[in-house]
């Protein structure tokens, strides 16, 4: 078990703040894989975390007591890509095979498919599910950006870009963004094929985009780039507030960032294998964390919890070192 159930209770407790953060290490290492980490998904309410690997797993863990509950290969297709639907066991998936681009809605209680979703024509590079709504959008190599209903096997709308894609849904199922080519467009999901309702620049950095991403009160935006940036704006008025700059990742790789619960502090890989993050109030570094990874990292953080994940050669759980923390110190 991560903690004891005194310590996780004082974790609920506890604020997450500059030094709270500083204090976080890895608290327990899931070592049995044997290929890189390309994908990981935290349901929104239950304990459940869902990763996808280079050796052709799915496998889903229950953090609250820290156990993988189960492993499911995708040998024929490869998995990229994984996100959780709204139930806690149902998940889509993106294949890694060159040969079927098609993406899959898995039971994985009973490891069947439950749909095909057939439309792209090269490798999905995003895919981002509404948590409200039963709608995802995929965004691809061929230069399409898909929109699916889950209960239907045909996309319900495409979109073309001139560039790869980074695609990402609100919180609320409203608003969905497509960043590319230097720019993140915000689409109104009801009224999508009008064209984007607002354009938002990123400083004029047009690598390719890799991430992006709505926090989870959907004020913030981030999007991270091929050539190590990590963008964050006002998801409303469109301003950049700041940018935080990495090793750039190969191009082979994704630079992958995220959102704290309450949107204050980023946290992302690195080109080096670095964990980097910084606060969104200051634009500054909060911290960073040597790992021995040379790959950037997969990173995503719990949803309402002092924990974030994670996914290189291995996946790792990170919680706050309470001796660290000077409200602690001392304490019985």
């Amino acid at each position: 078990m991560i903690g004891t159930q005194t310590e996780r209770e004082d974790k609920v407790s506890l604020e997450l703040t500059e030094e709270t953060l500083q204090s976080m290490e890895v608290g327990i290492v899931f070592r049995d894989y044997n290929g890189r980490i390309s994908s990981m998904d935290f349901h929104k309410t239950s304990s459940y975390l869902v990763t996808a690997s280079d050796d052709e797993s799915i496998r889903l863990y229950d953090v609250a007591n820290a156990t993988c509950l189960k492993t499911i290969n995708s040998k024929k297709y490869g998995v990229d890509l994984v996100c959780f639907t709204s139930h806690p066991t149902t998940v889509i998936y993106s294949s890694k095979n060159g040969w079927d681009e098609s993406l899959r809605l898995l039971s994985l209680n009973d490891n069947k498919y439950l749909r095909y979703f057939k439309g792209h024509h090269d490798r999905v590079v995003s895919l981002s599910l509404c948590s409200r709504k039963d709608c995802f959008v995929s965004g691809s190599l061929d230069r399409t950006v898909l929109l699916w209903d889950q209960r239907a096997e045909k996309c319900q709308g495409l979109l073309h870009v001139q560039g790869r894609p980074a695609t990402a849904y609100d919180d609320q199922g409203l608003v969905f963004a497509i960043a590319f080519g230097g720019y993140i467009r915000m689409f109104d999901s009801r009224m999508y094929e009008k064209g984007p309702f607002e354009i938002f620049s990123v400083g004029g950095d047009v690598s390719d985009a890799h991430v992006v991403k709505f926090s989870s009160d959907g004020r913030l935006m981030l999007l991270t780039t091929m050539n190590g940036h990590i963008h964050v704006l006002d998801s409303f008025r469109g301003t950049l507030l700041s940018t935080y700059n990495v090793k750039p990742v190969s191009t082979n790789s994704t630079l992958e960032a995220s959102f704290s619960p309450e949107g204050m502090f980023v946290l992302s890989g690195s080109g080096d294998g670095r964990v980097h993050a910084w606060s969104v109030r200051s634009g500054k570094e909060v911290t960073s964390w040597m790992t021995y990874e040379t790959e950037p990292h997969v990173i995503k953080w719990a949803p309402g919890s002092l924990t974030f994940a994670t996914g290189s050669s291995e996946l790792s759980f990170w919680i706050p070192d309470l001796s660290k923390l000077s409200a602690y110190v001392g304490r019985k």
